[in-house]
């Protein structure tokens, strides 16, 4: 991560900056000369010959022998920490004429410069040139990357869960961690910065990973953090309205999604198609595409009639989820293709968009190869679409149930009251929840109003205020949720309770054993930021912590039970 950031990059707690862990053990060292060449700047001779063996945005992670690419940020310009980064061992810096302009101002730099109108646009290239990360001559995992609004998380778990039960080596790239066949390395962004994505491609090489899935998100493409990246399978799962503080509006945010769906970024790609924004990417890639329709008429799952007609000029989609029944938590389902094939799946996480994350992951992986055959063998021996999501629809007691998500959208958000609504008479939904500080604005009364409608009790407390004013966000929040009780004339009960751990015992105050209680917006985050402070704050931790304090029995592990 940059000490000077793009702007939605999310800064570390104090004390996490250190050397990277990504790194694989042992790099061929590529001359400058030929970075030079790839870059199209020349090197002086005497410099031709310096050996750069890695690459790095942070003066504070630079190890020996790496190029320190001095970028411009919103305060201070990486340039200023060249010094740092010789003193760590840089063997060379790149940056832009402002840059070079700034290393002019102070002394003599005992390393060679290499200047490029927009160091950002080469970083990518760059760093799969120094780590070979997917070098033609060396074989290296294969590649599943997921985007789309919502579900990311769970689909790559799923599909890391699936290829392990097949016996493969897999590692994971996502918000929660990064896995490369070792111990988890917490992860700060969705996707890393493209040198540490490349270090860790090479990494994963080094250790005979056979393959890996990756969280791609629209902040990804954006700052370039998968430059150079090539996928064998990419995954659409849906898009509403989330981010137009970065993409302004649907259109564009549509478009930065759809560049992944290129040559240059995937050889395959595997669409779900179950709303207009799938059905108009499976028309308009220019890649291979396979296609999925999760939703069904009659099942609960609030289908989209045309989601099972034309998608990319076919008549009935490539993969459809048939046959949704509930068991225990989860639901069992069958997926069947154009062809005639048909697996039986289960998923015992809640929710029917977990059923549309497990097909997305099982067609991901068919698409990549799998056997049919081999497939079905993993999915009834292991049940690899149970495994627990960390923050995602994560079970914290049973009764009442206590359920920790990440929903931190309007859609989101309604598909997690939809999924934790109990048949159980008489009983009541609570929700916790808030709205992120310095986002997307827009969405923060709609998401009042939809809790306003799914919701029996809503709680509006704080989410990740950042520099903004808490009371003001919650005021935002709290016009849609009132708005739409009064315009509607909604049964529910809202209420404002700050901050967060005290909305979380509200909640649980509140609630009878026959009761739900959704804690949304946070999931797995352990930090909460306030006007710059990094205060600890886990609503796992606290939801357990007060459930027991009412003396509730909560689970003694983090899985989901089915």
């Amino acid at each position: 991560m940059s000490q000077h950031h793009d702007p939605g990059t999310a800064d570390a707690p104090e004390g996490q900056a250190s050397k990277s862990g990504f790194r694989p053990t042992a790099v061929a060292a590529v001359e400058l000369g030929v970075i030079g060449q790839s870059v199209g700047v020349p090197v002086p001779r005497a410099s031709e010959s310096v050996h750069i063996t890695g690459i790095s945005l942070d003066s504070r992670s630079v190890e020996r022998g790496d190029l320190y690419v001095a970028l411009p940020g919103a305060a201070r310009h990486g340039a200023a920490f060249a010094a740092t980064a010789i003193e760590s061992g840089a063997a060379a810096v790149l940056t832009d004429d402002a840059g070079a302009r700034l290393l002019a101002v102070g002394s003599d730099l005992a390393v060679p410069v290499l200047v490029v109108p927009e160091p950002r646009s080469v970083v990518g290239r760059l760093s799969r040139l120094i780590y070979r990360s997917q070098d033609a001559d060396l074989r290296g995992p294969s590649l599943f990357g997921v985007t789309g609004t919502n579900g990311k998380t769970t689909t790559t778990y799923f599909i890391n869960a699936l290829l392990q039960a097949m016996g493969k080596k897999t590692g994971l790239i996502g918000t929660i961690e990064i896995l490369a066949g070792g111990d988890p390395i917490p992860s700060l962004l969705t996707t890393p910065e493209s040198t540490d994505v490349h270090a860790l491609l090479a990494l994963m090489r080094e250790r005979g990973l056979d393959a890996a899935s990756m969280e791609v998100s629209s902040h990804a493409v954006s700052f370039r953090r998968v430059d150079g990246v090539v996928f064998d399978v990419v995954g659409f799962t849906n898009l509403t309205q989330d981010h137009l503080d970065l993409h302004g509006t649907m259109e564009e945010y549509y478009r930065t999604k759809a560049e992944l769906f290129t040559a240059e970024r995937a050889r395959a790609a595997v669409v779900t198609v179950d709303d207009a924004w799938g059905r108009r990417l499976a028309a308009e890639t220019e890649l291979p595409v396979t296609t999925l329709a999760t939703l069904q008429p009659g099942s609960g799952l609030e289908a989209d009639p045309a989601a099972a007609s034309t998608a990319a000029g076919r008549t009935v989609p490539d993969w459809t989820v048939t046959a949704p029944k509930p068991r225990g938590l989860g639901t069992e389902f069958t997926l069947r293709g154009r062809n005639g094939t048909e697996l039986r799946v289960h998923t015992g996480l809640p929710g029917a968009f977990n059923v549309s994350n497990a097909a997305l992951a099982l067609t991901m992986v068919l698409a990549g190869g799998a056997d049919p055959a081999e497939v079905q063998a993993a999915l009834d021996a292991q049940d690899p679409f149970t495994v627990a999501v960390p923050g995602r629809m994560q079970l914290v007691s049973t009764r009442p149930a206590a359920v920790v998500d990440f929903a931190h959208n309007t859609d989101a958000l309604a598909r997690a009251l939809e999924a934790v609504r109990s048949p159980e008479p008489a009983s009541k939904v609570i929700v916790v929840f808030g709205a992120t500080g310095q986002r997307d604005q827009g969405k923060r009364p709609s998401m009042g109003a939809t809790a306003a409608r799914l919701a029996d009790v809503v709680i509006v407390s704080d989410d990740d205020p950042h520099d903004e004013d808490a009371a003001a966000i919650r005021a935002e929040v709290l016009v849609g949720a009132t708005d739409a009780k009064e315009a509607e004339q909604l049964d529910c009960k809202i209420v404002e309770v700050f901050p967060r751990d005290a909305a979380i015992r509200e909640a649980v105050n509140l609630a009878a054993p026959e009761d739900t209680i959704l804690i949304a917006g946070r999931g797995h985050e352990v930090w909460q930021e306030v006007k710059g402070e990094n205060l600890a704050l886990d609503d796992r931790v606290e939801l357990r912590n007060a459930l027991t304090a009412r003396g509730f029995t909560v689970l003694q592990d983090d899985g989901i039970e089915s």
